[in-house]
């Protein structure tokens, strides 16, 4: 007789998350980058996991979101799908995936639904992009748009700074937007966005958006995990609310096992297996007595002399 707590919950939809929006609803988004974030992360329920190109940074050592490559986002997003059946899984399509052509784009994006089931892609910019969004879209598969400070191309925009803080900037971020939504993107995020004007391209989108440091005016919250878990240490953005503080957590765990191994506690007796007495007597006489035992006798095989 199966359960509730054994009955495997039916995968969020599009249409679910379209819904939410006219019904004022909160979306949650989170990134994750393997299989135990991502399962954490379904089991409280969070609509949409991200396995973002912040993996370039907060998993892989880069100093940029850039050098994340079609080939790691996807073992990374395939990971995250083997944790993660409830959420919508939005796979991040990384610096050069994209910008070429239409046609590798829906290349690329093809790989993250055949090769890592993903359910959407994530591409970056108004712009150049929207004949990629059309295209992929045109393929069957749904695209999330990214606008405001976009990290692919943080160099041309002046590096990490908020944009759309002048009424003309403000004005090409709304066109951006509406532009992504008119080529078929079922959600935006908006980063780094000035909440009043993240708010109003919110109220002109029939789509939703998704903030991160854009404000509460959004319809739901993206945040990195290692930011949010406080794996990261040091200055972080100002959009960033750290809920926990796991780096110390680890390392205090960490120095507490180096000290139990060098003082000989661990492993004690209850972290070991044992052995028949009678097994271990014939074992310990057949080694002093100089018995040589062949490996196919103890693995059943053809191997070579232990």
């Amino acid at each position: 007789m199966t359960t509730e707590a054994t009955t495997p919950r039916p995968r969020f939809s599009l249409p679910e998350l379209a819904a939410m929006k006219p019904n004022g609803e909160k979306i949650v988004m989170v990134t994750a980058y393997d299989a135990p974030g991502a399962r954490l992360a379904d089991e409280v329920g969070i609509e949409l996991i991200l396995v973002g190109d912040s993996a370039a940074m907060v998993v892989l050592g880069h100093d940029s979101t850039v050098p994340a490559t079609v080939d790691e986002m996807v073992v990374l997003t395939r990971a995250a799908r083997r944790g993660s059946h409830r959420a919508l899984l939005v796979a991040d399509m990384p610096f050069g995936s994209f910008q070429i052509s239409d046609a590798d784009a829906v290349a690329n994006a093809v790989r993250f639904v055949k090769e890592a089931d993903a359910d959407a892609g994530k591409l970056e910019g108004g712009g150049a992009s929207l004949s990629r969004v059309r295209s992929i879209v045109g393929a069957g598969i749904p695209v999330m748009g990214h606008i405001g400070l976009t990290p692919q191309s943080a160099t041309m925009l002046g590096g990490y700074k908020a944009q759309g803080r002048t009424a003309a900037a403000a004005r090409g971020l709304l066109a951006d937007a509406l532009a992504l939504q008119e080529a078929g993107c079922f959600a935006i995020v908006l980063e780094a966005v000035p909440a009043p004007v993240a708010t109003r391209i919110s109220q002109a989108l029939r789509i939703p958006t998704i903030g991160i440091g854009a404000g509460p005016g959004c319809d739901g919250q993206v945040l990195v995990w290692h930011d949010l878990l406080g794996l990261t240490e040091g200055r972080a953005p100002r959009f960033v609310k750290r809920y926990a503080h796991l780096a110390e957590d680890i390392r205090q765990a960490l120095s507490a096992y180096s000290a139990d191994v060098r003082r000989g506690v661990f492993p004690a007796e209850e972290h070991t297996y044992g052995i028949p007495d009678e097994e271990l007597a014939l074992f310990e006489s057949e080694l002093d007595s100089g018995v040589l035992i062949r490996a196919e006798d103890a693995r059943g095989s053809e191997s070579d002399w232990l």
